[in-house]
């Protein structure tokens, strides 16, 4: 298991996939790290580590296939990936 990996994995283990689909819709929607880390409750530090972790930022926030396939084992089987349907809103009010 890549570091990568593990560090989905305890994410999603301690703050739950709505937590972390949250935080990826947001990556991807490129919202200020102060703004994701008032949402979840940490540094902005923090919050830059993690997109550094998951993903990169080109013209939009891209994760790194790796984080998708272990997110993806701890989805609902009836729901696969992110929806990009959704509004910010929508995910931030579940």
């Amino acid at each position: 298991m890549t570091s990568k990996e593990r560090v989905v994995r305890n994410f999603i283990q301690n703050r739950g996939r709505v937590a972390f689909r949250k935080m990826m819709a947001m990556f991807e929607a490129q919202e200020s790290g102060q703004e994701i880390a008032k949402i979840l409750g940490v540094t902005r530090e923090r919050v830059r580590q993690w997109r550094n972790t998951f993903g990169q930022t080109y013209t939009m926030y891209q994760p790194y296939p790796e984080v998708l396939a272990v997110a993806k084992r701890f989805e609902n089987p009836t729901r696969v990936g992110f929806s990009p349907t959704r509004t910010l809103k929508e995910l931030r009010d579940e």
